[in-house]
Protein backbone atom coordinates (compact mmCIF):
# COMPACT_ATOMS: atom_id res chain seq x y z
CA UNK A 1 0.00 0.00 0.00
CA UNK A 2 1.43 3.32 -0.73
CA UNK A 3 1.93 6.08 1.98
CA UNK A 4 -0.39 8.16 3.33
CA UNK A 5 1.90 11.63 1.77
CA UNK A 6 2.28 12.56 -1.91
CA UNK A 7 5.57 13.44 -1.53
CA UNK A 8 8.26 12.75 1.34
CA UNK A 9 6.67 10.84 4.08
CA UNK A 10 7.78 12.49 7.08
CA UNK A 11 7.74 9.45 9.57
CA UNK A 12 10.54 8.13 7.50
CA UNK A 13 12.89 10.16 9.04
CA UNK A 14 12.79 8.35 12.29
CA UNK A 15 16.33 8.42 13.52
CA UNK A 16 15.75 4.63 14.15
CA UNK A 17 14.22 3.78 10.37
CA UNK A 18 16.32 6.78 8.35
CA UNK A 19 19.28 4.60 8.36
CA UNK A 20 17.47 2.06 6.32
CA UNK A 21 15.43 4.66 4.24
CA UNK A 22 18.99 6.21 3.23
CA UNK A 23 20.28 3.09 2.02
CA UNK A 24 16.91 2.56 0.18
CA UNK A 25 17.46 5.54 -1.62
CA UNK A 26 20.76 4.70 -3.20
CA UNK A 27 20.31 1.58 -4.27
CA UNK A 28 16.90 3.00 -5.64
CA UNK A 29 18.36 5.65 -7.18
CA UNK A 30 20.90 3.94 -8.81
CA UNK A 31 18.70 1.19 -9.99
CA UNK A 32 16.94 4.02 -11.61
CA UNK A 33 19.61 5.48 -13.57
CA UNK A 34 22.01 2.72 -14.44
CA UNK A 35 19.77 1.43 -17.29
CA UNK A 36 18.65 5.51 -18.52
CA UNK A 37 22.86 6.48 -18.65
CA UNK A 38 24.48 2.79 -20.13
CA UNK A 39 26.14 2.52 -22.20
CA UNK A 40 28.23 5.77 -22.28
CA UNK A 41 27.96 6.15 -18.26
CA UNK A 42 27.69 4.14 -15.35
CA UNK A 43 27.32 4.38 -11.46
CA UNK A 44 28.45 3.30 -8.66
CA UNK A 45 27.91 3.81 -4.85
CA UNK A 46 31.17 5.26 -3.11
CA UNK A 47 32.18 5.46 0.22
CA UNK A 48 33.48 8.11 3.02
CA UNK A 49 35.15 6.51 6.33
CA UNK A 50 35.84 8.49 9.17
CA UNK A 51 36.03 7.87 12.62
CA UNK A 52 33.56 10.28 15.05
CA UNK A 53 33.96 10.90 19.28
CA UNK A 54 31.13 11.79 21.52
CA UNK A 55 33.62 14.74 22.68
CA UNK A 56 34.73 16.14 19.72
CA UNK A 57 32.32 15.56 17.01
CA UNK A 58 29.30 17.84 17.39
CA UNK A 59 27.76 15.26 14.87
CA UNK A 60 27.95 12.38 17.40
CA UNK A 61 24.82 12.53 18.98
CA UNK A 62 22.64 12.16 15.36
CA UNK A 63 24.53 8.51 15.14
CA UNK A 64 23.29 7.53 18.37
CA UNK A 65 20.22 5.91 18.91
CA UNK A 66 17.99 7.68 21.34
CA UNK A 67 17.55 4.04 22.93
CA UNK A 68 20.63 3.08 25.01
CA UNK A 69 20.50 -0.48 26.99
CA UNK A 70 20.97 -0.93 30.58
CA UNK A 71 21.22 -4.10 31.99
CA UNK A 72 22.57 -5.37 35.31
CA UNK A 73 26.07 -6.35 35.24
CA UNK A 74 26.68 -10.25 35.27
CA UNK A 75 28.32 -11.69 38.49
CA UNK A 76 31.85 -11.51 37.17
CA UNK A 77 31.54 -7.73 36.21
CA UNK A 78 30.66 -6.81 40.18
CA UNK A 79 34.55 -5.59 41.92
CA UNK A 80 34.87 -7.65 44.77
CA UNK A 81 35.01 -6.24 47.99
CA UNK A 82 37.29 -5.92 50.78
CA UNK A 83 37.64 -7.50 54.38
CA UNK A 84 36.42 -4.82 56.62
CA UNK A 85 35.22 -2.85 54.00
CA UNK A 86 32.44 -1.13 52.83
CA UNK A 87 30.90 -3.22 49.50
CA UNK A 88 31.19 -1.45 46.83
CA UNK A 89 27.66 -0.74 45.11
CA UNK A 90 26.72 -2.67 42.29
CA UNK A 91 27.08 -0.95 39.04
CA UNK A 92 24.71 -1.39 35.63
CA UNK A 93 26.88 -1.65 32.56
CA UNK A 94 25.28 0.86 29.76
CA UNK A 95 26.00 -0.81 26.13
CA UNK A 96 25.53 1.55 22.92
CA UNK A 97 25.53 0.05 19.73
CA UNK A 98 28.04 2.27 17.63
CA UNK A 99 31.17 1.55 16.42
CA UNK A 100 33.38 5.09 16.18
CA UNK A 101 34.40 4.57 12.25
CA UNK A 102 31.38 5.58 9.77
CA UNK A 103 30.84 5.17 6.36
CA UNK A 104 28.81 7.92 4.83
CA UNK A 105 27.65 5.81 1.14
CA UNK A 106 27.14 7.98 -1.95
CA UNK A 107 26.16 7.69 -5.73
CA UNK A 108 29.12 8.27 -8.85
CA UNK A 109 28.20 8.49 -12.40
CA UNK A 110 31.22 8.06 -14.51
CA UNK A 111 32.13 8.46 -18.15
CA UNK A 112 32.10 4.91 -19.71
CA UNK A 113 35.25 5.56 -21.57
CA UNK A 114 37.64 7.70 -19.09
CA UNK A 115 35.76 6.54 -16.07
CA UNK A 116 36.18 10.39 -14.49
CA UNK A 117 33.68 11.27 -12.19
CA UNK A 118 30.72 12.99 -14.04
CA UNK A 119 28.36 13.41 -11.03
CA UNK A 120 28.04 13.03 -7.37
CA UNK A 121 24.94 12.34 -5.62
CA UNK A 122 24.78 12.53 -2.28
CA UNK A 123 21.68 11.67 -0.12
CA UNK A 124 22.25 13.37 3.29
CA UNK A 125 22.51 11.72 6.45
CA UNK A 126 21.69 13.76 10.01
CA UNK A 127 25.09 14.01 10.62
CA UNK A 128 25.65 15.88 8.09
CA UNK A 129 23.13 18.53 9.01
CA UNK A 130 25.05 18.97 11.97
CA UNK A 131 27.16 22.49 11.45
CA UNK A 132 30.89 21.98 12.07
CA UNK A 133 30.53 17.71 12.60
CA UNK A 134 33.06 15.23 11.09
CA UNK A 135 30.48 13.76 8.80
CA UNK A 136 29.52 17.37 7.64
CA UNK A 137 33.26 17.84 7.24
CA UNK A 138 33.81 15.43 5.17
CA UNK A 139 30.95 15.70 2.79
CA UNK A 140 32.25 19.29 2.12
CA UNK A 141 35.51 18.12 1.52
CA UNK A 142 34.35 15.64 -1.11
CA UNK A 143 32.56 18.17 -2.76
CA UNK A 144 35.15 20.97 -2.96
CA UNK A 145 37.44 18.03 -4.85
CA UNK A 146 34.66 16.88 -7.12
CA UNK A 147 33.74 20.71 -8.06
CA UNK A 148 37.58 21.50 -8.40
CA UNK A 149 37.84 18.44 -10.51
CA UNK A 150 35.41 19.70 -13.26
CA UNK A 151 32.41 17.08 -11.53
CA UNK A 152 28.52 17.95 -10.82
CA UNK A 153 27.24 17.41 -7.51
CA UNK A 154 23.66 16.90 -6.82
CA UNK A 155 22.94 16.94 -2.95
CA UNK A 156 19.58 15.40 -2.02
CA UNK A 157 17.75 16.43 1.77
CA UNK A 158 14.97 14.39 2.85
CA UNK A 159 15.00 15.18 5.86
CA UNK A 160 13.53 18.69 7.87
CA UNK A 161 15.54 18.49 10.71
CA UNK A 162 19.35 19.92 11.17
CA UNK A 163 21.04 23.09 9.31
CA UNK A 164 20.76 23.89 5.71
CA UNK A 165 22.94 26.27 4.35
CA UNK A 166 22.29 29.79 3.10
CA UNK A 167 20.71 31.17 0.67
CA UNK A 168 17.87 27.90 0.81
CA UNK A 169 17.88 27.50 4.91
CA UNK A 170 13.96 27.95 5.93
CA UNK A 171 12.79 28.52 2.31
CA UNK A 172 11.50 24.72 2.35
CA UNK A 173 11.09 21.63 4.19
CA UNK A 174 13.00 19.29 1.94
CA UNK A 175 15.33 20.64 -1.05
CA UNK A 176 17.23 19.32 -4.02
CA UNK A 177 20.52 21.61 -4.69
CA UNK A 178 22.96 20.96 -7.64
CA UNK A 179 25.79 22.32 -8.00
CA UNK A 180 28.24 22.90 -11.21
CA UNK A 181 31.67 23.09 -11.23
CA UNK A 182 32.75 27.28 -12.13
CA UNK A 183 29.20 28.47 -11.97
CA UNK A 184 28.95 31.04 -9.29
CA UNK A 185 25.05 29.92 -8.72
CA UNK A 186 23.42 26.32 -7.59
CA UNK A 187 20.10 25.11 -9.09
CA UNK A 188 17.98 24.86 -5.70
CA UNK A 189 14.64 22.67 -6.31
CA UNK A 190 12.22 24.01 -2.86
CA UNK A 191 9.99 20.81 -1.66
CA UNK A 192 7.40 21.61 0.69
CA UNK A 193 5.71 18.57 2.78
CA UNK A 194 2.47 18.66 0.33
CA UNK A 195 4.54 18.58 -2.32
CA UNK A 196 5.12 15.45 -4.70
CA UNK A 197 9.08 14.96 -5.31
CA UNK A 198 10.14 16.98 -8.18
CA UNK A 199 11.74 15.02 -11.16
CA UNK A 200 15.74 16.44 -11.12
CA UNK A 201 18.21 17.22 -13.56
CA UNK A 202 21.35 14.66 -13.49
CA UNK A 203 24.02 16.56 -15.29
CA UNK A 204 26.21 14.37 -17.97
CA UNK A 205 28.93 15.42 -20.53
CA UNK A 206 28.74 16.30 -24.45
CA UNK A 207 27.07 16.12 -26.37
CA UNK A 208 24.40 14.51 -23.55
CA UNK A 209 21.71 16.54 -22.09
CA UNK A 210 21.26 16.50 -18.26
CA UNK A 211 19.11 13.15 -17.78
CA UNK A 212 15.95 12.97 -15.46
CA UNK A 213 15.95 11.52 -12.20
CA UNK A 214 12.67 11.22 -10.66
CA UNK A 215 12.55 11.08 -6.87
CA UNK A 216 8.84 10.77 -6.22
CA UNK A 217 9.27 7.08 -8.25
CA UNK A 218 12.55 6.22 -6.58
CA UNK A 219 10.92 6.96 -2.98
CA UNK A 220 7.69 5.00 -4.02
CA UNK A 221 9.49 1.90 -5.21
CA UNK A 222 11.72 2.13 -1.57
CA UNK A 223 8.55 2.58 0.16
CA UNK A 224 7.10 -0.30 -1.71
CA UNK A 225 10.05 -2.87 -1.46
CA UNK A 226 10.47 -2.42 1.93
CA UNK A 227 6.87 -2.87 2.58
CA UNK A 228 7.27 0.69 5.23
CA UNK A 229 3.17 0.84 5.47
CA UNK A 230 3.59 -2.46 7.21
CA UNK A 231 6.11 -1.28 9.80
CA UNK A 232 4.99 2.40 10.73
CA UNK A 233 2.68 3.10 13.49
CA UNK A 234 0.50 6.35 11.86
CA UNK A 235 -1.59 6.67 14.97
CA UNK A 236 1.84 8.08 16.65
CA UNK A 237 3.14 11.46 16.44
CA UNK A 238 4.98 12.77 13.79
CA UNK A 239 8.86 12.44 13.94
CA UNK A 240 10.47 15.74 15.02
CA UNK A 241 10.79 18.29 14.31
CA UNK A 242 7.07 19.10 14.84
CA UNK A 243 5.17 20.65 12.15
CA UNK A 244 3.40 23.71 12.01
CA UNK A 245 -0.14 23.28 12.80
CA UNK A 246 -1.51 23.84 9.67
CA UNK A 247 1.08 21.30 7.66
CA UNK A 248 0.36 18.58 11.23
CA UNK A 249 -3.73 19.06 10.82
CA UNK A 250 -3.27 18.18 7.43
CA UNK A 251 -1.21 15.18 7.95
CA UNK A 252 -3.72 14.07 10.18
CA UNK A 253 -6.16 13.88 7.59
CA UNK A 254 -4.43 12.26 5.06
CA UNK A 255 -3.36 9.75 8.09
CA UNK A 256 -7.03 9.14 8.76
CA UNK A 257 -8.33 8.59 5.25
CA UNK A 258 -5.21 6.44 4.55
CA UNK A 259 -6.13 4.22 7.53
CA UNK A 260 -9.49 4.34 6.35
CA UNK A 261 -8.99 2.98 3.04
CA UNK A 262 -6.98 0.29 4.69
CA UNK A 263 -9.00 -1.33 7.12
CA UNK A 264 -11.26 -1.49 3.97
CA UNK A 265 -8.67 -3.08 1.87
CA UNK A 266 -7.90 -5.49 4.72
CA UNK A 267 -11.59 -6.91 5.19
CA UNK A 268 -12.22 -6.71 1.31
CA UNK A 269 -13.02 -10.67 1.07
CA UNK A 270 -12.66 -10.38 -2.96
CA UNK A 271 -9.46 -11.89 -4.19
CA UNK A 272 -8.08 -8.81 -5.06
CA UNK A 273 -8.84 -7.53 -1.35
CA UNK A 274 -6.46 -10.41 -0.48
Amino acid sequence: MPSPFPGMDPYLEDPTLWPDVYHGLIEGIRAYLAPLLAPHFYVRVEQRVYVTSPIEDPGYRALIPDVIVTRAPQEREIPAGWPGRPAIATPAVVETWIEPEIRDYYLEIRDARSHQVVTAIEVLSPANKVKGSRGQQAMLEKCRLLLQGGANWLEIDLLRGGERAEPVAGRSDYAVILYRPHQPGVLVWFIDLRDRLPVVAVPLRPPFPDAPLDLQQVLDEVYDRARYADQIDYTGPVPPPPLPPADAAWAQARIQEWLAMRAAHRSDPSPCGA
